[in-house]
C-alpha cells in the first residue's frame, strides 16, 4: 500500500470514533431546526453552507428565542472563532499546500478534523506535505457527509424519534471527547476552567451573551498563562 493511501486510511480510522456522536448530534440539530420553523431543505442547506454544529445550534436557538439579528451573527461568529486558532495551529503543517487545497481544507475545518489532524501531526511530524494533506481529507471523509445526512434525516424523521432517546446527550459528549485530550498545558487548563466558570456565572444574561464574555475571558486567561510560562522558562535558561 502506498504512503498516501496509508495516510488516507489513517485519517479515516482516526475520525471513526467521532461517528458515534456525529449522527445523534446531526439528528438533534435537524429536530431543533425544524422546531424553529426551518424546512428539511433549509436545514440541509444550512449544514452545507455553515458546516459548524455548535454555531448552527447557537444561531437556531437564538432565532427561536427571537434574538436580534446582530446578536445571532455576533454569537455565531464568536462560537466559530476557535476555527481561527485551529487554522493557525495547522498552518505549519498544511500551509504549504496549493491555494485551492487550502480553500477546500478550510471549508472542512471542523472540530473533528482538527482533533484528528493535530494528534496525527504531533505523532508523525516528519510526514511529507502531501501525506499530511491526504490524511486530513481522510479525516473528514467519514465525518462531514454524515453530518449533512444526519441533520437532514433529523429534519425529516426527527418527530418520530421517542423523547426517551434523549439525543441531546450527543452535544456535550462530542465536545468533551474533542477538548479533553487537548488540555495538555497549564494555559489550556486555565482557559477551560475560566470559560466554564464565567459561562455558569453569567447564565442569567439574555440570549446566551454570557458565552461571549466567557470566551473572551478564557482566551485572555490562556494567553496570559502561556506568556507567564514562557517568561519563566526563559529565566531558567
Amino acid at each position: 500500500m502506498s504512503a498516501h493511501r496509508q495516510a488516507f486510511f489513517r485519517g479515516v480510522l482516526a475520525s471513526v470514533p467521532f461517528v458515534i456522536v456525529i449522527v445523534p448530534f446531526g439528528v438533534l440539530f435537524g429536530v431543533v431546526a425544524t422546531d424553529a420553523g426551518m424546512t428539511p431543505w433549509e436545514v440541509l442547506a444550512f449544514s452545507l453552507v455553515v458546516i459548524a454544529g455548535a454555531a448552527q445550534f447557537a444561531a437556531v436557538q437564538l432565532m427561536n428565542e427571537g434574538a436580534p439579528l446582530l446578536i445571532v451573527l455576533v454569537t455565531s461568529i464568536a462560537v466559530n472563532l476557535r476555527m481561527a486558532m485551529y487554522s493557525a495551529a495547522l498552518t505549519p503543517h498544511l500551509g504549504g499546500a496549493p491555494g485551492w487545497q487550502r480553500a477546500i481544507m478550510a471549508y472542512f475545518l471542523v472540530d473533528q478534523s482538527f482533533a484528528a489532524a493535530s494528534a496525527e501531526f504531533a505523532k508523525r511530524p516528519d510526514q511529507s506535505l502531501s501525506e499530511k494533506v491526504t490524511f486530513y481529507f481522510g479525516a473528514v471523509a467519514p465525518v462531514c457527509p454524515l453530518w449533512y445526512a444526519a441533520s437532514y434525516g433529523g429534519a425529516v424523521f426527527g418527530k418520530a424519534i421517542p423523547p426517551e432517546y434523549a439525543l441531546d446527550f450527543a452535544v456535550p459528549i462530542a465536545f468533551l471527547a474533542i477538548t479533553a485530550p487537548m488540555l495538555r498545558t497549564r494555559a489550556h487548563v486555565a482557559a477551560a476552567v475560566v470559560s466554564v466558570s464565567v459561562a455558569l456565572a453569567l447564565v442569567w444574561m439574555p440570549y446566551s451573551t454570557g458565552l461571549l464574555v466567557a470566551a473572551a475571558a478564557a482566551m485572555a486567561t490562556g494567553a496570559a498563562v502561556e506568556l507567564h510560562d514562557e517568561r519563566r522558562a526563559a529565566r531558567r535558561t
